[in-house]
C-alpha cells in the first residue's frame, strides 16, 4: 500500500462511513497527492468533495467543486464552489456541514 492510499484510508476512517451514508457519497478515489474526492447527493450546489493533507501542517484542506455536463456536447464544467484550509481532523464534519447544508450525524 502506497503512501496515497494510507493518506486515503486515514481520512476515510476519521469522516466514518455513517457520514458517507448521510451524504449519499458515491465513487470513492484516492487522489494522486494523497487524499480522498467523492460524489455527493442531496446537495444542488455542490457536487464533488476532496480532503487532501497538507503534511506540513498536518491539516486538510478540503475542496468543495460542482461538475456538470453538457448532454448535448458532452463537455464537463468544474466551478470551484469553495475551499478551506487548516482543517483538523475533528472539525471535517462541521466543515462540510457548513458548505453542503448536509447532516453528517443524527
Amino acid at each position: 500500500m502506497n503512501d496515497a492510499t494510507q493518506i486515503a484510508n486515514t481520512i476515510n476512517a476519521q469522516i466514518g462511513n455513517r457520514a458517507f451514508v448521510m451524504m449519499g457519497a458515491l465513487n470513492k478515489v484516492v487522489t494522486s497527492e494523497g487524499g480522498l474526492q467523492w460524489k455527493i447527493r442531496g446537495c444542488r450546489k455542490i457536487s464533488h468533495i476532496t480532503v487532501k493533507l497538507d503534511v506540513a501542517s498536518d491539516t486538510y484542506t478540503v475542496t468543495f467543486q460542482k461538475v456538470s455536463m453538457n448532454r448535448r456536447t458532452f463537455e464537463t464544467k468544474v466551478t470551484l464552489v469553495g475551499e478551506v484550509s487548516d482543517v483538523y481532523a475533528d472539525s471535517l464534519h462541521a466543515v462540510i456541514e457548513r458548505h453542503t447544508g448536509l447532516y453528517l450525524s443524527l
